[in-house]
């Protein structure tokens, strides 16, 4: 029994003495003491801790302090007091643990066959999704992929801001989202995906290279570079 009145927040030599009063009704310290073996000095500090909790009361009688455990129902409200300070709590806890459950990492894949994962985590982030690069190289075997990835982006209505380096492409616009041009050498086969917080490197060659980083510093760094050549490009 002591053990399970200790587990809603009493220390040993509180559950121990409240207890002894359960038992034994109004008490003075003197019995008190010598029922528990606890020191006299000692049960006038748990008494009075117990008391502030709402667990004992004190009488006189006939010029001598005694003290009595509550009704055991204090103990549930004892509960529900911590259960309902909790409550209050939990919204700020669960913030500052999603806060330090964010991650940083680097991700590296490489094939073809990666790029399938690669692109779902963009749609998974639900987020706006910018590009920058020229037009990826799609084949027979990217074909695929690259229909089911438009698709899943329109189903969830994620805008997709698109930047093409170099001259005017005769590219096909699909829904939801808006293309520009801007007119700078670039000969790297390297572009870029910024969706949420991550940033998707990709380096089209035989064996594609496939890089996220999960980094917020770093995607709004990437952000704001689209932003600025975003502003200066053409449609």
């Amino acid at each position: 029994m002591q053990n399970i009145i200790e587990e809603i927040g009493l220390t040993p030599i509180e559950a121990k003495i409240y207890l002894t009063l359960v038992r034994k009704g109004p008490s003075p310290v003197g019995n008190i003491t010598k029922e528990t073996g606890v020191h006299r000095r000692t049960t006038y500090d748990i008494l009075y801790r117990l008391r502030s909790k709402g667990l004992v009361s004190n009488i006189v009688l006939e010029n001598k302090r005694y003290f009595e455990a509550v009704n055991p129902d204090r103990l549930l409200d004892l509960i529900k007091e911590k259960e309902n300070s909790l409550k209050n709590i939990m919204p700020e806890l669960k913030e500052l643990y999603k806060s330090t459950k964010e991650k940083n990492e680097v991700l590296l894949f490489k094939g073809k066959k990666a790029l399938k994962n690669v692109l779902e985590d963009q749609i998974k982030e639900g987020k706006e999704i910018l590009f920058m690069g020229k037009p990826l190289e799609i084949n027979e075997l990217t074909k695929i992929t690259f229909s089911r990835y438009y698709n899943n982006r329109i189903e969830k209505k994620l805008n997709n801001k698109i930047l093409y380096y170099g001259k005017k492409y005769n590219i096909k616009k699909t829904k939801l989202s808006e293309i520009k041009f801007i007119n700078i050498e670039n000969k790297s086969s390297m572009s870029t995906f910024i969706y949420g917080d991550n940033v998707n490197i990709m380096l089209w060659k035989d064996e594609p290279i496939f890089i996220i980083i999960r980094e917020k510093e770093i995607a709004d760094g990437f952000k704001a570079q689209f932003n600025v050549l975003w502003n200066i490009a053409k449609k």
